[in-house]
């Protein structure tokens, strides 16, 4: 049985930022955690998307606390000023990140870096860091990284990570939806041996209607309850917006299945 928006518990007073938040997914995860009370930074490249968002989730839950917050993971110098500008807010719960990229050809992010590994891992892992002392400071906080079942197909390329040998788009996707899952594994894992009262947490989706890539036959993974079919961009959303809403106590790091299921 499926997760709604009705699973998400209250979240008034909470602040959680959602990366990639003006379309797909993140926008779906950022309209339910906002209806259910949040102070939601909607973490964004483009300022009119971003506000285009906000205007979208407010006029399904007028009076919503938004703001848009600048956000470019392809270049570490935003992702460093759009850490700086969130630790200004007076508390922070919760960062999901959410945001990526898929199947582009061959591109470097501002940096050099390959873009798919340089956005979808690099700078994700950039921006918890440089956010952690921050959500330290709040009991039960969480930091949510959104993989994929690609990451079952990963396979690092550990001695050419910057694809300066070669390049197969949809590998290196996988590559670094793997590189998440690794990422958020050990987060947790160093957390919870220091004692913080931050998290890890990692939700993959099943294969979903969203801007991020066309779907084809080789990305339509098998899921146990649903065979072969595709879900919606707000079905997809609510397991995230509901593994961001609860208390990091009590769960664990990475759940199998499609990302929907309740019996899983």
């Amino acid at each position: 049985m499926p997760f709604t928006a009705a699973d998400v518990p209250d979240q008034t007073g909470r602040t959680i930022i959602v990366t990639g938040a003006n379309t797909g997914i993140g926008f779906e995860a950022a309209k339910v955690l906002a209806a259910r009370g949040a102070r939601v930074l909607l973490a964004c490249r483009s300022r009119d998307k971003g506000e285009a968002a906000i205007a979208a989730i407010r006029e399904a839950a007028p009076g919503a606390d938004l703001a848009f917050l600048p956000l470019d993971l392809a270049d570490l110098g935003s992702v460093r000023a759009a850490a700086d500008l969130a630790a200004r807010e007076p508390r922070l719960d919760v960062l999901l990140n959410n945001a990526g990229v898929m199947f582009p050809p061959l591109t470097r992010t501002a940096q050099g870096f390959e873009l798919q590994f340089g956005v979808n891992h690099l700078a994700t892992f950039a921006l918890t860091a440089l956010l952690l002392p921050r959500l330290a400071e709040t009991a039960g906080s969480r930091v949510v990284v959104t993989s994929s079942l690609a990451h079952q197909r990963g396979n690092l390329a550990w001695d050419d990570l910057n694809a300066e040998r070669g390049y197969n788009r949809a590998q290196r996707y996988s590559d670094s939806k793997l590189a998440n899952l690794l990422f958020v594994q050990e987060l947790d894992r160093r957390l919870r041996a220091a004692g913080s009262p931050a998290g890890g947490s990692g939700r993959r989706p099943r294969v979903a209607k969203t801007g991020l890539g066309p779907p084809s036959r080789r990305c339509r993974f098998p899921c146990p309850a649903s065979g072969w079919l595709l879900t919606t961009a707000a079905r997809s959303a609510v397991p995230r917006a509901r593994r961001a809403a609860l208390p990091r106590h009590g769960t664990r790091p990475w759940r199998g299945g499609c990302g929907t299921c309740r019996s899983k």
